[in-house]
């Protein structure tokens, strides 16, 4: 991680915020891959796994992630038998994509590769620290997410 910022931007917020998210996600991307997986691989498991079995166009909706992405990510997840796509009932136009027994013992194996990544990350914070800093970073992208944007 970067150390000898010029000292206007050290003390940046916007800066911090940054720098520690870059690293963050370096450390996510590394233990992801020693399952053979990638942060996209996460939030489509974990989102079937939460909310269930869904179109590939409201998954897109659900994780943020682009639409061409999901695509080539479900083909990725289907081809390893962690999910299944069957022609949606209502409309045999779509699909609808399901967790597999497979899928969620691969979700489970991410878990703890991503509490792992959380704890190396935070260990210089005491865990009321851990908790008050996920705290105001939940509040911070509450507040500046779309679906906020009516409230300001």
């Amino acid at each position: 991680m970067e150390t000898s910022a010029p000292a206007r931007l050290a003390g940046l917020p916007s800066w911090l915020l940054t720098q520690t998210a870059q690293h963050a996600h370096r450390l996510i991307a590394d233990e992801l891959a020693t399952a053979d997986a990638r942060g996209h691989h996460y939030r489509l498991l974990a989102t079937l796994d939460e909310t269930g079995p869904a179109s590939q166009a409201e998954l897109g909706r659900r994780t943020g992630i682009h639409f061409s992405d999901v695509v080539a990510v479900l083909n990725e997840l289907a081809e390893r038998g962690l999910l299944d796509r069957a022609p949606d009932p209502a409309d045999r136009r779509r699909n609808v994509i399901t967790i597999t027994a497979a899928g969620r013992r691969q979700l489970k194996k991410l878990d703890r590769l991503v509490a792992g990544v959380q704890d190396q990350l935070l260990e210089p914070l005491s865990p009321a620290e851990r908790e008050q800093l996920t705290g105001l970073l939940t509040r911070l992208l509450a507040h500046h997410s779309p679906s906020a944007a009516p409230d300001r």
